[in-house]
């Protein structure tokens, strides 16, 4: 072990990245926003509202996005569509290919999910200074991509 981790009172990157990740994890669970849904699935509806606003998508959207395996989504999304949060439709160029569309029961949940994003985001980044905001953003974007690299 270096001697400089061993002498600094500072907590490690890696450390501190798990410790924020853990506090936005408990506030999810504590917000909840549907209890017919397991935690995997919350995030997995709120990606599919966020996105849906933009873009189609697909069941690869969903393996690629939470590093998932084929089987492991399809499952997710299986008692997404059994639990009425979500329907899958044919493409019509690509028959394999089935878009995700939620309903109107997951459609309810959207404007909960944004405003609870908002004041997420509003809480995280209180008192910092925008010039600073950015530079972290970069930091931690270089931080993704030397990990993503390997």
């Amino acid at each position: 072990m270096s001697e400089e981790i061993r002498t600094s009172k500072e907590i490690p990157f890696g450390r501190l990245i798990h410790i924020i990740s853990r506090k936005l994890k408990q506030q999810h669970r504590l917000e909840g926003e549907d209890q017919d849904l397991t935690p995997i699935q919350r995030h997995v509806l709120r990606h599919i509202l966020l996105e849906t606003l933009h873009r189609d998508l697909y069941q690869k959207d969903i393996e690629e996005e939470f590093q998932i395996r084929r089987s492991t989504a399809t499952g997710i999304l299986q008692l997404m569509e059994k639990n009425g949060f979500i329907r899958r439709e044919s493409v019509k160029k690509d028959a394999r290919l089935k878009q995700i569309i939620p309903t109107k029961k997951a459609e309810a949940l959207r404007e909960k999910i944004l405003e609870d994003i908002f004041q997420r985001e509003k809480k995280m980044t209180k008192g910092i200074e925008e010039e600073d905001l950015k530079l972290c953003r970069k930091v931690l974007e270089q931080i993704l991509e030397n990990l993503t690299k390997d």
